[in-house]
């Protein structure tokens, strides 16, 4: 047996390195022969730590046509204190009080669909409160975006983590997606299923996403991200997933705490609430991702290195991903520890759904 999985960790690892050749990066130089004006939105709920920080990234773009719309979503913190005091004196700002939020619709959802209402740019790029972009990075996308002739483009940023869990998971994040979707037929075909998107950046034309239904159509969705990209493809629009690390930043969550809340909202909706996608993936990476961690030790007692070969696969496959996507090469030696702590959280949401017990985010409740 454990030849078997030598074979097919190897596989997967040759897999892993040219699937990713077909992932494009942002140019490091933005090449465009016409300037439109693009709209920066961002939604904030009780975001009042991120608040200097984003405003100050938005500030050092140079992208010259730029307005930023600023929503605070009901906070229960000094987020709109705090968004008043940054952006004093900065026209290029304009600050939203949220409505209440209607029976329905997932609370991000509904502010995203807020800010378009009062966006003005030919293009619309939905911004988390988090997330961190370098100067170039609005000429870089929108130079991909014209040479693919994508009507989105969206990508997995760079995530700091803070927490132990956050060292176990965020960066699991790139290596799920890069590993399991053929990033060939995400960039080449108008596929739905072949699809992937990070919420923290989404950049749309904005016509391509007027005719989607922009927001609206996914009002109940705690998936947003990855259910606008469908249907933007069944609409027969090009989506374009991007290696954007260079030019983004996103530290997605502080706490532990945080990350398992917000993993676990999302994973099983992730999943398509598919009980059997559960059972497979979790045993999959049990074999695969967990079980060699008692093989490297038995191995190294009985000093039989052929059982340590599963481990060093494995870390390797995880050293690839992280590499590319410029996370902490160290979070690599976690593999067997990431994937167990994957298929608890699979196996909690997914309970959690099927005894109709609601997921929590910042103040709310979702089913």
């Amino acid at each position: 047996m454990i030849i078997a999985v030598i074979n097919l960790l190897l596989i997967f690892f040759i897999w892993n390195i040219v699937n990713t050749r077909y992932l494009p990066r942002l140019p490091k130089r933005a090449k465009l022969e016409e300037q439109l004006l693009c709209s920066i939105l961002v939604p904030l709920r009780n975001e009042e730590r991120n608040v200097k920080g984003l405003v100050q990234s938005l500030q050092k773009l140079q992208y010259p046509h730029l307005e930023f719309i600023l929503l605070d979503d009901r906070s229960e913190d000094d987020t709109l204190d705090r968004l008043k005091q940054e952006t004093a004196g900065d026209s290029r700002f304009r600050l939203i009080e949220g409505n209440n939020l209607p029976e329905g619709w997932v609370g991000k959802v509904f502010a995203c669909y807020q800010l378009s209402g009062y966006a003005k740019g030919d293009f619309l790029l939905f911004l988390d409160a988090d997330a961190r972009l370098q100067p170039e990075a609005i000429g870089a996308a929108l130079t991909l975006m014209k040479k693919k002739d994508a009507k989105l483009l969206t990508g997995f940023p760079v995530f700091p983590v803070s927490s132990w869990l956050g060292a176990l998971l965020i960066p699991m994040q790139h290596f799920v997606v890069y590993f399991h979707l053929p990033l060939m037929l995400v960039g080449k075909t108008l596929f739905p299923s072949a699809v992937a998107a990070h919420g923290a950046f989404m950049f749309f034309e904005r016509r391509a996403y007027e005719v989607i239904g922009g927001h609206k159509s996914v009002r109940s969705s705690l998936v947003e991200d990855v259910h606008l990209a469908r249907k933007m493809k069944e609409h027969g629009h090009q989506v374009v997933l991007a290696n954007v690390t260079e030019q983004v930043t996103c530290r997605m969550y502080e706490t532990s705490t945080e990350v398992w809340q917000g993993f676990l909202k999302n994973i099983y909706a992730g999943l398509g609430r598919s009980p059997w996608l559960v059972v497979m993936l979790s045993g999959f990476y049990g074999l695969f991702y967990v079980w060699p961690l008692y093989w490297l030790f038995y191995g190294l007692i009985t000093l039989q290195m052929v059982y340590v070969l599963p481990f060093v696969l494995g870390v390797l496959q995880r050293l690839w991903t992280d590499w590319i996507s410029r996370q902490r090469k160290i979070y690599s030696l976690l593999m067997p520890l990431s994937a167990l702590t994957l298929i608890v959280l699979m196996h909690a949401s997914m309970w959690r759904s099927l005894r109709k017990r609601t997921y929590q985010w910042k103040g709310r409740y979702y089913s």
